[in-house]
């Protein structure tokens, strides 16, 4: 990989930056200035250190999100605060973006990636990735209502959902587990059954729980480890 390209992907520096630091001298390639910025490196094993920190490379980041209520699930919004707008620059790089969406007034778990391929393995329905919701209701659900859910509720619209998992915490709160991503999905399917959800939480991807200790609006990076946990 070329040299900018790679300091370039880190996040930090862009093009020009990486440019400007090698003329001034303060990049070293396995202890040697780095005379060009076009010259090829290897990720993982040169050692490049820039303006006296080493370079950790990393191929994608993956960062969990504690999301609060009023920012939007997006790239990009010329009226809102986004997703993106939260993330610290230690862990801001080009490409990241939300994987998944939750309405502007749901908050909790919002995983950020520039990982295309994790991203799509988690989304997709058939790989039965759960995403796991604690909704408050207006009204008391009834035992009808959770067997409707369970066994794939149709919409107003005619569309049908695939089985949610529900835990009935008390009368008018539940955890619902889904593995789908329909717009305003679970708003969606309680109204089906003639209720609607009043508070929504996502608490969980997959089996990773949202961080008890991230308060909302703070994110922090998602460990390989955990990672792994999301998708088993």
């Amino acid at each position: 990989m070329r040299l900018d390209k790679l300091i370039a992907s880190q996040g930090k520096y862009s093009r020009n930056d990486v440019k400007k630091l090698i003329r001034d001298g303060l990049v070293t390639v396995d202890g040697e200035k780095a005379a060009t910025s076009d010259i090829q490196v290897n990720p993982e094993t040169s050692e490049v250190v820039v303006d006296g920190t080493p370079l950790c490379y990393r191929e994608h980041v993956y960062i969990m999100l504690n999301k609060p209520a009023g920012v939007v699930s997006a790239t990009d919004d010329r009226e809102h605060e986004t997703v993106l707008d939260l993330v610290p620059d230690g862990l801001k790089r080009p490409g990241l973006f939300p994987a998944g969406r939750l309405d502007a007034d749901t908050t909790g778990f919002v995983l950020i990636t520039d990982d295309g391929d994790f991203a799509h393995k988690i989304l997709s329905p058939k790989n039965h990735v759960e995403k796991t919701y604690i909704a408050e209701l207006a009204d008391p659900i009834s035992e009808d209502d959770v067997e409707k859910l369970e066994s794939g509720i149709v919409l107003k619209d005619e569309t049908r959902c695939l089985p949610a998992k529900i835990n009935v915490l008390d009368e008018r709160k539940i955890e619902i587990k889904i593995c789908e991503g329909k717009y305003h999905q679970i708003k969606r399917m309680i109204a089906a059954t003639g209720n609607r959800v009043l508070v929504l939480k996502r608490t969980k991807m997959g089996g990773l729980p949202l961080d008890i200790d991230l308060l909302p609006g703070n994110c922090r990076e998602i460990t390989q480890e955990e990672l792994g946990v999301i998708t088993t």
